[in-house]
């Protein structure tokens, strides 16, 4: 089904979302026909933002607004959902379009597998009913789908539209790119070599597989990583706790602008915690780079003043690789907390590969290692 024809149905004219690979036709489609506008479409942190946005919006105009998101992104939903749009408190009506990553019966990666098996039961939990949208579906029956759920949207009652892997799609070319020089591949090697043999915890998406591939063809363990595959944007919080309880040793994370701007407020707490032996790295590229690069609202945010006032004691931003050796050296041995921005172009190689261990492996090989540090 065309992303356009889609969109024509759900007769909306304000969307709010984080973007998915799943929904990729439908976030090119957007991108080309709005960019970003606030008065019809907003890229926002985290899907409970986008909740709360769209909520706004109904609040202002009256009007049904879209929120998209993937179905990772359902735990971020459910206290607004819950406590703000359900019709015993609100009945504020919303569409949901979520990507069905992790289907049951379709290979996907494992921080998908348990929520694709939860995916339709959790909007059955929060009394969200919903459609299912494969190739096959046709627009007729996603019409009279939409035809359907009006009477619920006019009880102030949210549907959704679950959208399985292929079955949107949109022709018109989107590009996305910066003017950074850098690369995150080549950054995360940067970070390999300074952090010897420190334990890092790298973030969700590409980071975490060049992390993987790095150490792959330098022909080191992967026991000194830990691959946080899942959890979008707790990278860092894990990192701090990895940190707090082994003092006597440096803890590198590898976080994503994304990432941070997720759950942004966890650099608060990392401030205010202030372990002097973490070294926080943000490579920032302005974009959702794994899930096909829709833009974030990072590359104009100034990052180092927020780390600064969030209470980490060194924070800067490097732009070229013998900033970035600089300031990797002078963290390895510097005794407080770090802030390192990097900034980074868009674009990475298509051919990543999964890493051959699995989590668990991951987890056990990396909780092994801990116990010889200090």
């Amino acid at each position: 089904m065309k992303a356009e024809n889609f969109a024509k149905i759900l007769n909306a004219d304000f969307y709010t979302g984080v973007p998915d690979s799943q929904l990729k036709a439908l976030c090119n489609y957007l991108m080309h026909t709005y960019g970003i506008d606030p008065k019809h479409h907003v890229i926002a942190a985290n899907e409970g933002n986008c909740t709360a946005l769209a909520a706004g919006y109904h609040l202002a105009t009256g009007k049904v607004p879209v929120v998209y998101m993937q179905n990772s992104g359902e735990g971020n939903i459910i206290n607004p959902v819950a406590s703000l749009l359900n019709d015993k408190v609100y009945a504020i009506p919303m569409i949901f379009v979520i990507g069905w990553r992790g289907e049951p019966g379709i290979h996907d990666e494992p921080q998908h597998i348990y929520q694709g098996e939860v995916t339709l039961k959790l909007l059955e939990d929060m009394g969200i009913r919903y459609f299912v949208i494969g190739k096959d579906t046709t627009e007729e029956e996603v019409s009279a789908a939409m035809q359907e759920f009006r009477k619920e949207l006019d009880r102030g009652e949210d549907v959704a539209f679950v959208i399985r892997k292929g079955a949107l799609s949109y022709e018109e070319k989107v590009e996305y790119r910066n003017d950074n020089p850098m690369i995150r591949e080549e950054i995360i090697r940067h970070i390999v070599q300074a952090s010897g043999e420190d334990p890092i915890v790298s973030t969700t998406g590409k980071a975490s597989r060049e992390l993987f591939e790095i150490r792959e063809h330098n022909g080191q363990s992967h026991k000194y990583d830990f691959l946080t595959v899942g959890s979008m944007g707790h990278s860092s919080s894990i990192a701090l706790g990895v940190a707090v309880q082994k003092p006597g040793t440096k803890v590198w994370c590898v976080d994503g602008d994304g990432a941070v701007l997720m759950h942004m407020g966890s650099m608060a707490v990392l401030g205010s915690t202030a372990p002097e032996n973490m070294v926080h790295i943000v490579i920032n590229n302005g974009a959702h780079e794994t899930v096909g690069g829709m833009p974030t609202v990072a590359a104009d945010m100034d990052l180092v003043s927020i780390a600064k006032a969030c209470g980490y004691p060194h924070a800067v931003s490097v732009a070229t690789y013998e900033e970035l050796d600089r300031e990797l050296t002078a963290a390895k041995e510097r005794e407080t907390l770090t802030f390192i921005e990097v900034k980074c172009g868009i674009g990475a190689r298509e051919d990543l590969g999964r890493p051959t261990t699995t989590a668990l492996e991951n987890k056990q090989n990396f909780m092994e290692y801990l116990k010889e540090c200090r």
